[in-house]
């Protein structure tokens, strides 16, 4: 037993010395002040149940954190059985077209230049900063002030069209932030309706309700807006409500913070607490509304942040909803996510559903390097060999790796319980790697597809922590959904703020205190300290 013991911890030191080999301060390592380093998104406590998450990516029969990353690998493995007839996927190459497009297994060295920046905080935050105070670094006063102004004009709009309220009156910046503050509380508490805090039941929560009547939060409620008019300019847009905040909180993202060399784009998870999704049956499931838009962000794989996002409708008269084919609308919206990483020699990790041979050598031109998973179900597989794109009729072993290379770029076929295919110019094929795994010990492959597993394994994972702040609140309106969502990402980003900063080393709070702190904050309570 102790044997076995030493053993796990051996190859969990080996896996975070390879972490660190590859840029990752794996978050998931360690989350509250007890068991943090100097670091703090590296924690050297051996007992956690989240030291023991490996990168899992490549195990046909893995369990995933959650069902869409899960579903996601599932159709990711389908490239290795699809192609079993011999025919390649669309736009494939044939063994001559390939040769004569400068395919060649000849392998030479990659090297990716050194990182133009130095990723962490762009601003040193005191040691007596306040959860408020990071917050405001996305939502500052002048921010609040226009939710102020836009929701008292659409009132005053709505009461002329359809009579007076009477009971109403203008709203201040006060109850605005007190505002934020009730419905940022059902993240921390967990409740699905922000009028229980009002109510007599479970999810009561008399410490705040206090702070304003449940009619004064309904009306605030009925009339909240970012944006009252339509603008004459660009009114076919269909998230004119919301553009002018999203807008704002991406130009607060860049100012506030530089990412590391490594960075992913990818769809975080968005729709529900993953207990929740793991728990709730079909039923529940199904009267859920299914959302009309899409969410993408570029994040940075060493911290968490989110850098840049992108949303989209799902239907209506925006350009990209008029795309229906997806890799060309998934490229689309990977350009729009680095449009301001040209230049840096960042390496992004990427999808099915945006890899792709044409969008790879476009970003190499701005050096933008890249690492993505292949799918001949997902992917746009055009310009790629098809020999690479199929199963072979001799059965490959574990660990068993085919590469070809056009210029820097190099197209890897690895085997694991199944083929998953590669395509990358950050990374030398040349150079190996290794899969740890708890049960199996090392998986060799090539280094793209370890990095590629380490980065991808930390964001499903990190996941669970962004998860902490959810708003379970779930207005019909989808600027409104979009609203709190960007709320959501904002606090997240103020935690890493945070936990970055000198303030962190005073407190040492945790995300959920962190999370507390803040409502009670905006609810301008005198008593900040939180709860146990």
């Amino acid at each position: 037993m102790a044997e076995c013991g030493r053993k796990a911890l051996s190859l969990l030191e080996a896996a975070r010395s390879r972490y660190e080999s590859l840029q990752i301060s794996d978050d998931v390592f360690g989350e509250s002040g007890d068991d943090s380093s100097d670091n703090p998104f590296y924690s050297t406590s051996g007992d956690s149940d989240s030291d023991n998450c490996m990168a899992e990516t490549g195990e046909g029969d893995q369990q995933q954190h959650h069902h869409h990353h899960h579903h996601q690998k599932r159709g990711d493995k389908e490239s290795g059985h699809s192609g079993s007839s011999g025919a390649g996927p669309p736009g494939a190459l044939s063994r001559s077209q390939a040769e004569e497009e400068g395919w060649t297994e000849t392998l030479q060295d990659v090297t990716v230049p050194p990182y133009k920046e130095t990723y962490g905080p762009a601003q040193k935050m005191p040691a007596t900063a306040t959860a408020l105070d990071f917050f405001q670094l996305f939502v500052p006063d002048n921010c609040i002030q226009n939710m102020v102004t836009q929701t008292n004009m659409y009132a005053k709009k709505f009461q002329e069209r359809f009579g007076s309220d009477e009971v109403w009156r203008p709203v201040t910046a006060q109850e605005i932030k007190a505002f934020l503050g009730f419905v940022t509380s059902t993240s921390v508490h967990r409740c699905e309706s922000v009028l229980s805090i009002w109510s007599s039941g479970f999810f009561s929560n008399r410490s705040i309700a206090l702070k304003m009547s449940q009619a004064r939060f309904e009306k605030i409620l009925k009339y909240f807006h970012i944006v009252a008019f339509r603008p004459s300019q660009g009114s076919n847009q269909g998230l004119y409500k919301i553009q002018p905040f999203l807008d704002s909180l991406q130009q607060s993202f860049g100012c506030t913070f530089r990412p590391s060399q490594t960075q992913v784009l990818h769809e975080p998870l968005i729709d529900e607490d993953p207990v929740f999704i793991t728990t709730c049956t079909e039923r529940e499931l199904r009267k859920r509304k299914k959302r009309k838009f899409s969410l993408w962000v570029r994040q940075c794989t060493s911290t968490g942040f989110i850098c840049q996002v992108s949303v989209h409708l799902k239907e209506g008269t925006d350009s990209l909803a008029t795309l229906k084919n997806k890799p060309q609308l998934h490229s689309l919206v990977a350009k729009q996510l680095c449009q301001n990483i040209s230049g840096k020699n960042t390496i992004i990790f990427t999808g099915p559903s945006i890899t792709s041979l044409g969008l790879f050598t476009e970003f190499s031109k701005q050096d933008i390097y890249c690492c993505g998973l292949l799918s001949t179900r997902k992917s746009d597989c055009t310009g790629l060999p098809q020999s690479m794109l199929v199963c072979g009729a001799t059965p490959a072993q574990r660990g068993q790796s085919r590469v070809m290379m056009k210029g820097s770029m190099s197209l890897i076929s690895w085997y694991n319980k199944g083929h998953f295919r590669f395509l990358t110019n950050g990374y030398a094929p040349t150079k190996q790697g290794m899969i740890i795994k708890r049960k199996s010990g090392e998986i060799p492959c090539p280094l793209a597809v370890e990095a590629f597993a380490a980065h991808l394994s930390y964001i499903c994972k990190y996941d669970d922590k962004y998860s902490k702040y959810f708003i379970f609140h779930k207005p019909n309106k989808t600027w409104q959904q979009v609203f709190w969502l960007s709320i959501s990402i904002a606090i997240n980003n103020a935690y890493i703020l945070y936990k970055m900063s000198d303030a962190y080393a005073v407190k040492r709070y945790s995300r959920a205190q962190f999370g507390e702190r803040l409502v009670r904050e905006l609810l301008d309570l005198d008593d900040c300290s939180p709860t146990q």
